[in-house]
């Protein structure tokens, strides 16, 4: 017999009591400047469509020598997770700390909203981490991919940017020098935000050289343990999406073609090491990195094969939803000893926490600071669980929410049923228990804290939909039907 989740009516974080207010975007004034002997510099650098395990220190299979340096002096997350394996939504996520539910970006920038409108872009009402930090008295810079839409509004959020800009070792030219001016100005605390496309590359066995699958791999990938996964008793979506979807490119191949994609992606995840790499020593370079906050993390995973699934979908294994985070506060600023936290955190705690570092305020309804924990003033932020949201592939809608706790993962989907895992006993996510009479209780609890989840935090999302299927058809779903 299925035991119970056990969660109660605790709650998932203290929320807040501060609201989340428009941003003043009026250039500091000398007396606003912030102190740099007591506030830290921040750099954080964020790749696309990473999964947690895609770096050396927890897979040799991959080389990223950068990013393991980076791990062994930092504080590494084993349970990192976005709020949505999308990128512009959890974008969106990490520099408001904010769900994107409230964002305004639910989906990729131009996909279809639920009201039959392209995504427009970040809600111009918002503050930014960068808005933030810049009222704080810090200079603020961004290179790289933006994908949250309304440049010509949100470049006034930063000092020095270029939305939407080269995010390939062009994003890593524009950071160098970035830092060689900082260095010059030692006095003022700086804010850099280095966003990178790999390994969303991937997408180039698709798109940008489609013979990548047909060479022979260069090494042999064993397939991961859910590789034999035949998506029975699994939503249907799952199995549409590599028929009739982007999968089309993999499915029914043969065993070479799926390590090839295996390799291709270790492959896009050893170039953005060595970028990472060139802005570190770059940091050190500048006698910078001692008063300098470093943050590493992706907006979201990839599927790697697992589950003879690729790039991203309607779908929420840990591989879509499970991302690296490293942090590294430095010695002068009270930073901890390296170790590995197996706490849960959401990228949505980044901006409290690095406005808690900057002593400004950061609070949101959403996110909560590490800051305490990161300096070995204070435990870490509890959470019982996390959530996770999902809206859509492009124009393709399938509405999904993810309550996942240590023992347990829910997913519900508006429109295909319910997932119910047992991570204990099955930690690759193979055998659905939704309708296992056994297991009542324990989606009843799961779905009865997803449910109080989405009510406490304002996510209306199952209220009333529409629900888009690949044949095109299109559902209008209310509460009672949803799931």
């Amino acid at each position: 017999m299925a035991t119970s989740p056990g969660i109660g009516r605790r709650r998932f974080l203290t929320r807040a009591a501060t609201a989340v207010g428009a941003a003043a975007l009026t250039r500091p004034r000398p007396a606003d400047a912030a102190d740099p002997t007591t506030r830290p510099n921040i750099l954080l650098i964020c790749s696309d469509q990473q999964h947690w395990a895609a770096m050396g220190v927890i897979d040799a299979r991959f080389d990223t020598p950068h990013l393991d340096s980076l791990a062994a002096t930092a504080t590494r997350f084993e349970h990192a997770y976005c709020t949505t394996p999308q990128c512009s939504p959890s974008r969106s996520t990490i520099y408001t700390g904010l769900y994107p539910h409230r964002t305004g970006v639910i989906g990729n920038i131009g996909s279809i909203d639920h009201h039959g409108q392209p995504v427009p872009g970040l809600r111009t009402d918002l503050d930014t981490l960068s808005s933030r930090l810049r009222r704080a008295g810090y200079h603020t810079g961004y290179t790289g991919k933006w994908h949250l839409g309304r440049h010509e509004i949100f470049t006034s959020h930063f000092d020095e940017a270029e939305l939407d800009g080269d995010a390939h070792g062009g994003a890593t030219d524009q950071a160098l020098a970035y830092l060689a001016e900082r260095a010059r100005e030692p006095e003022r605390p700086f804010a850099l935000m280095v966003n990178y496309i790999n390994p969303h590359d991937i997408y180039d066995v698709s798109y940008g050289e489609p013979d990548l699958l047909a060479r022979p791999p260069t090494f042999r990938s064993p397939p991961p343990p859910s590789f034999a996964d035949t998506l029975e008793g699994k939503p249907v979506v799952h199995r549409e999406f590599m028929t009739d979807d982007q999968g089309q490119v993999l499915f029914g191949q043969d065993e070479e073609r799926w390590e090839r994609y295996r390799e291709v992606y270790r492959d896009k995840c050893r170039l953005l090491d060595i970028e990472v790499g060139r802005v570190l020593a770059a940091l050190d370079a500048s006698g910078l990195a001692e008063r300098t906050i470093v943050v590493f993390v992706s907006d979201h995973g990839d599927m790697d094969t697992q589950h003879r699934l690729i790039y991203k979908g309607p779908f929420m294994y840990e591989h879509m939803v499970r991302v690296p985070l490293l942090i590294r506060a430095p010695e002068a600023f009270g930073g901890a000893a390296p170790r590995v936290c197996s706490d849960f955190a959401v990228l949505s705690d980044l901006t409290p926490t690095l406005c808690a570092f900057a002593k400004t305020d950061g609070a949101t309804p959403d996110g909560a600071s590490w800051r305490d924990f990161l300096t070995g003033g204070g435990p870490a932020p509890h959470r019982d669980y996390v959530v996770s949201q999902y809206y859509n592939k492009q124009s393709w809608t399938n509405p999904i929410r993810m309550l996942r706790t240590k023992e347990w993962k829910y997913n519900r989907y508006i429109d295909h049923g319910e997932e119910l895992y047992d991570l204990r006993s099955d930690p690759h996510e193979l055998h659905n228990l939704a309708a296992d009479p056994g297991y009542a209780r324990a989606k009843a609890e799961l779905r009865a804290e997803l449910d109080r989840w989405m009510t406490e935090h304002d996510d209306t999302a199952f209220d009333a939909y529409w629900s888009t299927r690949r044949d095109g058809t299109r559902r209008f779903l209310r509460p009672r039907e949803a799931g």
